[in-house]
């Protein structure tokens, strides 16, 4: 791989054309935190976890902000170009199906997630972004493709205080209005992930795939 990104590979059981799923993690955390939400599905397609290139103690971020909500337009831009050509580079490298190409993200990770869902469309069959948003300025101003045979799960809590659920609930509403298949749930937790919201989020990936144990 030629991107910059550090990231951590696990190879499925099967050869050929298999599955992939990139995983963006949050704010302060690295590339070990996500894998734990896809561990039942760990053999059964690539993983992809990428560490995101800006330190942020304890861990890395995936971009700046003057405060939640608004990414620093210039940084998040080139993360999404870099992000993009990484999935890009990967299929090509690893020989990934194509028609199987999903992304796993939360807080942080999970607004570059939403964000590639838009900017890729059906390049990505399926995303998941757990307890985010989406910026208005990538909703008024990226240009976008067609969704239409793109699925989307998008979760929150309902008592999370750092990315309020209203920001769901608009994300959700967005990307239904643009045509995209969506799931919208909510769990009694905070900025988190419960045991039921990652049994729903692998559900929903393992349902999808061409081949699975589940």
């Amino acid at each position: 791989m030629q991107s910059p990104y550090t990231f951590i590979h696990k190879k499925p059981v099967a050869t050929g054309k298999q599955p992939a799923i990139f995983l963006l993690h949050g704010l302060g955390s690295d590339e070990n935190d996500l894998l734990q939400l896809v561990g039942e599905l760990e053999g059964q397609a690539h993983i992809f976890s990428l560490q995101g290139p800006v330190k942020h103690r304890p861990g890395y971020a995936f971009y700046t902000f003057e405060e939640e909500g608004f990414p620093t337009r210039e940084v998040f831009d080139k993360v999404i170009q870099f992000t993009q050509a990484f999935i890009f580079e990967a299929i090509q490298e690893f020989e990934l199906d194509m028609e199987h190409i999903y992304i796993v993200g939360f807080n942080q990770g999970a607004v570059v997630a939403q964000t590639l869902a838009l900017v890729m469309g059906n390049a990505i069959r399926g995303t998941v972004a757990l307890s985010s948003f989406l910026p208005e300025f990538v909703a008024v101003e990226y240009n976008k493709l067609p969704m239409d045979k793109s699925r989307i799960f998008i979760a929150h809590g309902e008592y999370d205080y750092v990315y309020p659920l209203t920001w769901g609930e608009q994300s959700a509403a967005f990307f239904k209005e643009y045509g995209a298949d969506v799931t919208y749930k909510t769990y009694p937790d905070g900025h988190g992930v419960t045991p039921q919201n990652i049994k729903d989020l692998v559900a929903f990936i393992a349902a999808d795939l061409p081949y699975t144990t589940h």
